[in-house]
């Protein structure tokens, strides 16, 4: 089966294995995922991901992370960009997400970051997705 969008692909893993509580969930490995998963790592949504080969594409295992009371840290994630409808980005028009508690992930010529990080480098890009 080959996916049109591993993007959304990966995000809706997420948000469905975040809605049972599941300790950890595994995508299909790709160069943009595994940049998104680095900044969801660095941004403090999941707890840490690791790439494992499988002699064809790869898999990428997130381990989500939970607050102590048992609530998930990701509460919404949603893609912004599709392959139908690209959506890019100048550093002044970048979004707020949530008034800066939430976080938009940016793919630029200085790869996949964070809109935090794209307006300290001042350069825009194709908007992915937005995390809260």
């Amino acid at each position: 089966m080959s996916l049109s969008d591993p993007i959304a692909d990966m995000l809706t893993r997420i948000r469905n294995a975040v809605r049972i509580s599941r300790p950890s969930v595994e995508v299909k490995a790709s160069n943009v995922c595994e940049g998104i998963a680095a900044v969801l790592k660095k941004e403090g949504y999941i707890a840490d991901f690791d790439r494992i080969d499988d002699n064809k594409q790869g898999i990428i295992k997130i381990e989500l992370k939970y607050a102590p009371d048992g609530r998930a840290v990701i509460t919404e994630i949603a893609r912004v960009s599709k392959p139908s409808r690209r959506i890019y980005s100048p550093v002044d028009e970048l979004p707020h997400v949530l008034a800066g508690y939430g976080v938009a992930i940016v793919s630029t010529s200085k790869g996949v970051i964070s809109d935090k990080v794209c307006r300290e480098l001042k350069v825009g890009g194709e908007i992915l997705c937005m995390v809260s």
